[in-house]
């Protein structure tokens, strides 16, 4: 019997990452000690308190019941706190959603607005997960926002064709280019959706992952946001906590509402007590100052990017030290694919910039999570490539 595909999936581009897969492996089976510098998933355990607390609210045989497909009462309660203490964000329990980590919320926004042939504005390079997961396999449109680096990697929003247009996203601190945005950007991305009429999804997935002092905005921080906007965050990077799918949603009412609607026809909201110990990870914040955990995190984050930056500005490139993320964004001047062959004969693995998008074509991105003994031999293993 042969089975054919739904359109939606021939319309998916070429999975590019799966010939990087394929070259990984044949490393691996012929004895390479392979450093993976091609992951964003942080090797950080999370903070203890999470980790005694995961233990402590599975062991309850009362978390184990299906969970409201909102989220729980006091897990949203503990959100609009959250967001009160760090952004000094006002936001109702009723705009606010718990996600199966924000990848889950940011493919099934568009199940509830976009229509067949509607187009979605999905920054280049950028998250796959956007122009694919939610705009493709949406049978949206997906309209690519270049961002180039003479504008540092953001969209000239003057240059945007919006005809058509329903949806947009954004996402700063960025993966994969690392940028970094002010209010004074959110706002104009604000005023320049509401003039457009056009949804903005905003993902903040590395809000909590700063150094040298940035402080990253949530776009609901400026005037106008909870007219058009709904921002995505994650306990994933902030906690280090990428396999517990925890996430939610926060802003405009009437986008909460959709993907709810959403949400109730295909799962049934995070486990109770993953969301109960998210309550706890949430209530570290007293103030907009990040826990003392997460700065010794990010502190250890700053010192590996240290390492590589100067390793690969000592090899020639220019590469701008991340203010955000654990990822370096570098411009390998050549074709990525073969850049990162380059250097998976040395033993070392990076993502090419063209999995991305068409304009992150010419660059790699290289993550920093990997113990400090490993970057320091990653950085060995790329002086001796080069």
């Amino acid at each position: 019997m042969k089975f054919e595909f739904a359109d939606r999936i021939s319309r998916l581009p070429p999975y590019l990452f799966a010939e990087l897969e394929k070259l990984m492996r044949e490393k691996k089976r012929c004895g390479v000690d392979l450093i993976s510098l091609s992951i964003g998933d942080p090797d950080l355990p999370p903070p203890s308190f999470i980790v005694e607390s995961l233990k402590e609210e599975a062991g309850n045989l009362k978390n184990h019941n299906y969970s409201f497909s909102q989220g729980e009462p006091d897990f949203r309660a503990a959100v609009t706190d959250w967001c009160k203490h760090r952004f000094n964000v006002d936001a109702r329990h009723d705009q606010v959603i718990a996600l199966l980590g924000s990848k889950e919320g940011i493919a099934n926004i568009a199940r509830a607005f976009i229509n067949p042939g509607d187009r979605v504005l999905v920054p280049d390079p950028a998250y796959p997960v956007y122009a694919n997961g939610s705009a493709i396999l949406c049978d949206g449109k997906p309209l690519p926002v270049p961002l180039l680096e003479e504008n540092g990697f953001k969209p000239d929003f003057d240059s945007i064709d919006t005809e058509g247009a329903k949806m947009m996203f954004l996402n700063y601190p960025n993966n994969p280019t690392a940028a970094t945005v002010d209010k004074n950007f959110l706002q104009q991305a604000v005023d320049f959706a509401k003039e457009q009429k056009i949804m903005l999804c905003y993902d903040n997935a590395y809000s909590e992952i700063t150094y040298d002092g940035y402080y990253a905005p949530s776009i609901l921080e400026v005037d106008g946001a909870m007219d058009v906007a709904i921002e995505f965050h994650s306990l994933s990077k902030t906690f280090n906590m990428t396999g517990d799918r925890i996430g939610f949603a926060v802003g405009n009412k009437k986008l909460v509402d959709g993907l709810a609607k959403v949400k109730t026809q295909i799962d049934s909201g995070p486990p109770v007590y993953t969301q109960k110990v998210a309550i706890k990870a949430l209530a570290s914040y007293t103030n907009r100052e990040a826990p003392e955990f997460l700065k010794k995190n990010n502190q250890t984050l700053k010192e590996r990017r240290d390492l590589l930056v100067n390793t690969l500005c000592k090899l020639g490139y220019e590469v701008e030290s991340p203010k955000a993320t654990f990822y370096v964004w570098v411009n390998c001047k050549c074709d990525s694919m073969k850049f990162v062959a380059k250097l998976l004969d040395v033993g070392v693995a990076i993502t090419p910039g063209l999995g991305f998008g068409k304009y992150g074509e010419g660059y790699a991105r290289i993550t920093f999570t990997q113990p400090k003994e490993r970057i320091v031999e990653a950085c060995n293993r790329i002086a001796h490539a080069f």
